[in-house]
C-alpha cells in the first residue's frame, strides 16, 4: 500500500529537503482522508522531534492536518519544548487543545506540558495541569507523577513536591533523583542527604543523575565530608563518571573549599567542554585565585573550546576579586568581539569590579549607559560601594532605585538602613526601619553553617537554641578573651545600631560565623580545617578576629561567604584583605 510505503520513507528520511518533497507528495496524491491524516501526523512527529526536522515546518504541517490526533499534538508540544526550553508555545498549544476539547489530553501530553511549566516556572499553569491530572484519573501514572514532582521542585514548593512524592508507591530512580534535586535547590541539604540514604535502604540503585543531585547539595552546603563520601561511593560502585558528573565534582570541591582537589579532578577530565572549563574558572575566581583563573581561560582558548557567557562571568568575577580593573575591561571587550551579548550578570560583574576598586563614580556612569535596565543586584552592588566610600548622594539614588524595583524585599531596606547608619544619617536610618516595621518586614539574619560528622549545623546571629548552646557560649567567652589578649580592638563600624561601643562589641561576638567557628573548635582538632558557609558577606571585625583565631589556635579556617572564599592561616587571609 502506498500509505505504508510513504510512512516508511518518512521514518527513514535523511534530511529536511526530502521531507518537504514527501510532504508535497502527500498533499498532491488523491489519498483517502484517513491516509492523509495518518501521514501528516507522521510528518509532524518527524519534523518536531527528529534531528533532521524543522519545528516551524512541523507547525505548518500540523495546521494542514484535518483533525490532528493526540500524537500530533504531543509531538508539537514536545518539539517546541525541546527546541526552546524557555518557550511558552507548549502552554499555548495545550490551552488550544483544552479549548477544542478533542482529542483528549493523555498522560504524555500532561507530562510534556508539566516539563514546559517547570522550565519557565509557570506555577499557576502547572497547578491547572495538576487539576486536569486529578480529573482525568492519571494521578497514579508514574510518568505524570514524576512530571508533577519535578514541576513543584523546580518551582520551589517543596511541600507540594513532598506530597506528590509520598503518593508515588513505586519510586524509581528518577523520582528519588528529582526529590533529592529539589531539596538541594531549596538548600535543604540535610533532607537531601536523608533522602539519598532512604533511597539506598529502598534498594533503588542511584545513577549518575542522582549523584549529580547529591553532589550539588554538598556544594551548596559546603559539606565536604559528605561530598568525599559520595565521591568514594561513585568510585566503589563504578558509576560512570562522565563529563557532567566530573564537572559536578569539580564544582563541589571548589565550593567546599578544596580547590586543589577540584583542580585534580578537572585535570583528569579527558575532553573538557565549556561547562567544565567554566566551573574551574568560576571556582578559581571565588577562591581569589584571579591569575590562575585567567590562565585557565587562556588554556581554554588554546584548546579551541568556545567560551560561553558563563565562562566570562567567571573571568570577570576573577578580575573583580583580584582587583584587576584593566584586565577586566580587556576581557569585556574580548567577550563582545566574540559575539557574546552581555547579559545582566556580565554588567553586574563589571559594576562589582569597579566598585571593589573604589571607582564608584565610573560604576555609576557605566550603569547609566547600559542598554538594559539595571536589576536589583546591580543597585545593591552600587549601594554597597557607596557605603564603603561614604558617598551619600549616589548611595541614596541607588537605594531609591532598589526600593522601587523590589519594594517587598526586606534585604533592600536593611542595606539602605545600614548605608544611612554608615554615614551617620540616623534620622534617615530610623525612617527606613520605620518603613520596614510598618510593612511587617523582618531583617534577614546572618546564618552560618558547619558540617560535623556528616550533619550540617546552622547558627543564626544571637540564636542560642542549639543543643550544645551552653558549651558554645563558654567557648565564645574563652575565644573573646584570647583575642582581646592578642591586642584586638573591636571594629564597631560594622555594627550599624545607634548604641554604645560596648553593646556593639557584644553584637559582634554573636555573629553567626563566630558561633560556627566556636563550635568547630569544640568539636574538631587540628590539623582538620574548620569550614564555614555564611549567607552574608563577612564583616570587617569578624574577618580580623578570624585571622587572630587562626593564629592563636593554630587552625586553618575556611569561610565561604556570599561573595567568595576566605582562607585563614597563621593570622592572615588569602584574600589579602581585598574583598
Amino acid at each position: 500500500m502506498e500509505e505504508e510505503r510513504i510512512g516508511y520513507l518518512i521514518e527513514k528520511c535523511p534530511d529536511t529537503r526530502v521531507i518537504r518533497q514527501i510532504h508535497a507528495h502527500v498533499l498532491t496524491r488523491l489519498l483517502p482522508i484517513s491516509a492523509v491524516s495518518f501521514l501528516l501526523s507522521k510528518l509532524v512527529g518527524f519534523c518536531a522531534l527528529s534531528r533532521h526536522g524543522d519545528i516551524n515546518h512541523a507547525r505548518k504541517v500540523f495546521a494542514q492536518t484535518p483533525n490532528p490526533n493526540i500524537f500530533s499534538w504531543n509531538s508539537l508540544i514536545r518539539g517546541y519544548y525541546l527546541v526552546g526550553s524557555q518557550s511558552k508555545v507548549p502552554l499555548f498549544l495545550y490551552k488550544e487543545l483544552v479549548r477544542k476539547g478533542y482529542p483528549s489530553a493523555n498522560t504524555f501530553t500532561l507530562a510534556f506540558v508539566l516539563k514546559a511549566c517547570s522550565n519557565i516556572l509557570a506555577f499557576d499553569e502547572g497547578r491547572q495541569v495538576h487539576a486536569r491530572v486529578f480529573r482525568s484519573g492519571f494521578g497514579s501514572n508514574q510518568f505524570v507523577q514524576t512530571g508533577l514532582l519535578n514541576f513543584y521542585a523546580k518551582c520551589e514548593d517543596i511541600g507540594l513536591a513532598e506530597k506528590v512524592f509520598d503518593e508515588i508507591h513505586e519510586r524509581n530512580v528518577i523520582a528519588w533523583s528529582t526529590m533529592i534535586s529539589g531539596y538541594a535547590m531549596m538548600g535543604l541539604v540535610n533532607k537531601a542527604f536523608g533522602a539519598f540514604r532512604e533511597m539506598q535502604t529502598s534498594n533503588v540503585v542511584p545513577d549518575k543523575v542522582t549523584m549529580v543531585s547529591v553532589i550539588s547539595a554538598c556544594a551548596m552546603a559546603g559539606a565536604l565530608d559528605i561530598g568525599r563520601w559520595i565521591h568514594a561511593y561513585i568510585e566503589k560502585h563504578m558509576i560512570e563518571t562522565d563529563i557532567m558528573l566530573s564537572t559536578a565534582l569539580v564544582n563541589m570541591y571548589a565550593k567546599c573549599g578544596c580547590i586543589e582537589k577540584a583542580k585534580e579532578i578537572f585535570k583528569g577530565i579527558p575532553v573538557k567542554d565549556h561547562k567544565a572549563w567554566s566551573s574551574m574558572i568560576v571556582g578559581l575566581a571565588v577562591h581569589g585565585l584571579a591569575e590562575e583563573a585567567l590562565e585557565a581561560f587562556s588554556r581554554m582558548e588554546e584548546s579551541k573550546v568556545t567560551p560561553s557567557h558563563v565562562t566570562f562571568i567567571g573571568v570577570l568575577s576573577a578580575c573583580a576579586h583580584g582587583g584587576l580593573v584593566s584586565e577586566g575591561r580587556r576581557y569585556w571587550s574580548s567577550m563582545i568581539e566574540l559575539g557574546i551579548e552581555p547579559s545582566i550578570e556580565h554588567y553586574g560583574c563589571m559594576v562589582d569590579l569597579l566598585c571593589r576598586a573604589s571607582l564608584v563614580g565610573e560604576a555609576c556612569n557605566f550603569v547609566q549607559t547600559m542598554p538594559v535596565s539595571p536589576n536589583p543586584v546591580i543597585w545593591r552592588t552600587l549601594l554597597i560601594g557607596c557605603q564603603k566610600n561614604k558617598m551619600l548622594h549616589k548611595g541614596e539614588v541607588a537605594g531609591e532605585q532598589l526600593l522601587a524595583l523590589e519594594p517587598s524585599n526586606p534585604e533592600n531596606y536593611t542595606l539602605l538602613s545600614n548605608f544611612y547608619a554608615s554615614v551617620a544619617q540616623w534620622e534617615k536610618m530610623s525612617h527606613v526601619r520605620k518603613m520596614m516595621k510598618e510593612r511587617g518586614m523582618k531583617v534577614v539574619p546572618g546564618c552560618a553553617s558547619i558540617e560535623i560528622d556528616g550533619f550540617v549545623h546552622e547558627f543564626v546571629m544571637g540564636d542560642w537554641h542549639h543543643p550544645e548552646a551552653k558549651d558554645i557560649r563558654q567557648a565564645l567567652r574563652v575565644i573573646a578573651e584570647r583575642v582581646s589578649d592578642a591586642g584586638h580592638e573591636p571594629q564597631v563600624s560594622d555594627v550599624l545600631h545607634n548604641v554604645g561601643n560596648e553593646e556593639k562589641g557584644i553584637y559582634l561576638c554573636e555573629h553567626s560565623e563566630r558561633l560556627a567557628i566556636a563550635y568547630g573548635i569544640l568539636k574538631t582538632k587540628a590539623p582538620v580545617p574548620i569550614r564555614i558557609v555564611k549567607n552574608l558577606r563577612v564583616c570587617i571585625d569578624c574577618h580580623e578576629v578570624t585571622k587572630i583565631i587562626s593564629k592563636i589556635y593554630e587552625r586553618e579556617i575556611i569561610v565561604r561567604d556570599r561573595v567568595r572564599f576566605h582562607k585563614f592561616v597563621d593570622g592572615s587571609c588569602f584574600c589579602k584583605d581585598y574583598w
